[in-house]
């Protein structure tokens, strides 16, 4: 592992700075050391605790060496008793921090201590609740009340995390994945035991969710098991360096002998559990579901929006964009119809499509990386970290396409073994018209995701570990998004106005989404009835939108945070130009956002108020 108690000069010249009267000087460079070297100790057995109750994140990491090495062959427990196991865990972290004198720290270890007793805090929140993932969902950020749902699940992740996280370099790697495999039987069986303990107190995802998902579960029973994607992974790249041992006819057996019978036990529960489920797409018919939802969407947006507040913020952005687009719309000669079906044509406009093809996706994923050659001279002008931020583009695996988002991407191991990968759902080219592409990857890829946590991998050895499992949904979706308004800003669209059109949709149709999960969550919303909002509103199709619906139905808030991020984002750049008028330095304030790692929105008027005072002053 990383030696986290190594205290750098960039730390402590970010720490300095951080306060804005601070000096320089050697006296108090050293001072400041002394007081941060117990305080990032702290932080480093905090992470340590953290990684132990995720093995998996330590392995996407690339932290799963050294004292961390034993749990490269585990899984997290998702039992009960792991439930209870994590939150005695985040209690006693939020205890040990708040015996620490926050106020003795450097500014910059003070903004560490609020962002990781904001995780704590409202993880602890979640603890009221009898479902929902408890007290870890602070540093997750986001939540989900159902154990398993057309997106997540043991199914849903583990053969993905084993082919494309799990690196496989020598015999204990391979033995590690074997290893892993029978602790893919054992969650499922965790979570069978979750989904019967749910159900007893009325908790199961709405029926058409719950199809989808049991759909899903049983597809994957039906591939013989030496033909699971993840068996022929192992098999081939212990083949390729030589290994002794037939690990594909191991792996094979395992899931024969454990996997299958594990969830062919989990599809029966599931049925059973969800015989009865109701249609109501919304959490309010769930014990204490006001109460869970508002803690959801706080989760989500890292805010006290109500969610009334929310609602009404979408509708009026999604009429403000909606103007925006009617402009550009008529200037390419589109006048007729609302703004969502002259988008809608466009969306079945066949210069705008590829082949359905392997070659078309082909071509897809080529134009991607074009967009992302694109970007690359231009962000000298929007942020001076100089970052490598490699990143691969891959398509979503078809095995779990038909749940999984339409475009995501899994940040780059801090120890640089893998870079980040930006995956797309290919599903069918038609859910990506080619004028929609360029926002997608400034939003995945860069100045987006891949930017933004690429910091956290390239600055790996002077920030706290523990700053890497603190994924604030709001602050991450809101950057992405926010990126995607930089590359618009830097002149990348003038000459192609229908990625401009593009980026515009994209942006409404965050707004819409503000109004979309709060509609279903707080306002009685229907699946049905979200669906034709979105639908009409954005311009997509009906089956898209569906798979969107369906998503805020089982993350709940999630939604929500990328626009209320990219709103407080923009509301503190416009904050800083008024205050620093000619003064102002756009890549300068970029770097500010992302240099925090990742914090809380009600925490960032702060740093940006430091910042300010520090360039006044200058």
């Amino acid at each position: 592992m990383f030696d986290l108690n190594r205290l750098h000069r960039r730390d402590l010249l970010g720490a300095a700075a951080a306060g804005g009267a601070l000096a320089l000087v050697p006296g108090r460079v050293l001072a400041q050391a002394a007081i941060s070297a117990p305080f990032h100790a702290t932080l480093a057995s905090f992470a340590d605790r953290l990684l132990v109750l995720s093995p998996d994140t330590s392995t996407s990491l690339g932290l799963d060496h050294g004292t961390l090495a034993p749990l490269r062959s585990r899984l997290s427990d998702l039992s009960q008793a792991g439930i209870e196991k994590a939150n005695a865990t985040i209690r006693a972290i939020h205890a040990q921090l708040l015996a620490i004198d926050r106020a003795g720290l450097p500014p910059a270890d003070q903004l560490r201590y609020d962002t990781v007793r904001y995780a704590t805090e409202r993880g602890i929140d979640g603890t009221a609740f009898r479902y929902g993932g408890g007290a870890a969902s602070g540093f997750q950020g986001g939540t989900t009340p159902y154990v398993v749902s057309q997106q997540n699940g043991a199914v849903s992740n583990v053969p993905e995390f084993l082919v494309s996280v799990h690196a496989i370099t020598d015999k204990a790697d391979a033995d590690a994945y074997l290893a892993r495999i029978a602790g893919f039987a054992r969650q499922l069986d965790q979570e069978t035991g979750m989904i019967r303990q749910h159900a007893a107190i009325g908790v199961m995802p709405p029926k058409f969710i719950a199809d989808n998902a049991l759909g899903i579960l049983k597809q994957f029973r039906g591939v013989p098991a030496a033909q699971q994607r993840f068996v022929t992974n192992l098999a081939e790249k212990a083949k390729a360096l030589g290994l002794s041992g037939d690990y594909g006819a191991q792996a094979a057996k395992l899931v024969e002998s454990a996997v299958y019978p594990a969830l062919d036990r989990e599809i029966a529960a599931f049925i059973a559990a969800t015989a009865n489920a109701p249609m109501t797409a919304g959490v309010q018919r769930l014990p204490d579901g006001d109460a869970y939802y508002r803690w959801a969407l706080r989760l989500g947006t890292t805010t006290t929006q109500t969610p009334q507040e929310v609602h009404r913020i979408g509708l009026a952005q999604n009429a403000e964009i909606k103007a925006r687009m009617d402009t550009l719309l008529k200037a390419q000669g589109l006048t007729k119809g609302s703004v969502g079906e002259r988008v809608s044509a466009l969306n079945k406009d066949p210069r705008f499509l590829y082949p359905d093809t392997d070659k078309g996706r082909a071509q897809l994923i080529a134009y991607l990386n074009g967009r992302l050659a694109a970007v690359r001279p231009i962000m000298p002008k929007l942020s001076h970290l100089g970052l490598h931020a490699d990143v691969m583009i891959k398509r979503v695996p078809a095995d779990i396409q038909d749940g999984a988002a339409l475009g995501y991407m899994n940040p780059a191991a801090l120890d640089g073994s893998r870079p980040a990968i930006y995956y797309v759902n290919l599903k069918s080219t038609s859910l990506w018209p080619r004028y929609q592409l360029a926002t997608l990857t400034a939003h995945e890829g860069i100045p987006g995701h891949t930017w933004q946590l690429g910091y956290l991998a390239e600055h790996h050895a002077e920030v706290p570990v523990i700053s890497s499992l603190t994924g604030f949904n709001a602050f991450v979706e809101g950057w992405a998004l926010y990126a995607e308004q930089l590359i618009d800003e830097s002149g990348l669209y003038d000459d192609d106005p229908w990625s401009r059109l593009g980026y515009l949709q994209a942006q409404q149709f965050r707004a819409c989404r503000l109004v979309a999960d709060t509609g279903l969550h707080a306002m009685g919303w229907s699946r049905e009835q979200t669906v034709g909002f979105l639908s009409a509103e954005s311009g997509k199709g009906r089956d898209a939108m569906t798979s969107e619906t369906d998503r805020y139905c089982a993350s709940p808030g999630q939604a929500c945070g990328y626009k209320t991020g990219h709103n407080e984002i923009v509301r503190q750049r416009d904050k800083t130009k008024a205050a620093l008028g000619a003064k102002f330095d756009l890549a300068a304030y970029d770097d500010v956002v992302v240099k925090t790692c990742g914090i809380p929105l009600e925490l960032l008027g702060g740093v940006v108020d430091s910042y300010i005072a520090r360039a006044t002053s200058a």
